[in-house]
């Protein structure tokens, strides 16, 4: 198995497995909200983040777009992507 973290333009890799579990989420929000509209943040993680992703959305709305790119027992490979954000 291997984990799609190819380079493309604008395409930020942020793997949460390197994390201590207790600063993830503050590292993620972190990591989001420093994206730019037309940037992705290709997240790496041991498991499926569906709380986080209900809270991404909260925050974000329709300003964020979410795509697996791989959901396996071992990896999960999710693109967070911003768009259309207010004054930009």
């Amino acid at each position: 198995m291997s984990i799609d973290t190819v380079s493309e333009q604008n395409v930020h890799l942020f793997d949460a497995r390197g994390v201590a579990r207790r600063f993830r989420h503050s590292a993620i929000f972190g990591a989001i909200g420093a994206l730019r509209s037309g940037e992705t943040m290709r997240f790496v993680n041991d498991h499926d983040p569906i709380p986080l992703i209900a809270q991404l959305r909260e925050r974000l709305g329709d300003h964020l777009t979410v795509n697996y790119r791989q959901r396996d027992a071992d990896a999960v490979v999710i693109d967070f992507g911003i768009t259309g954000l207010p004054g930009e």
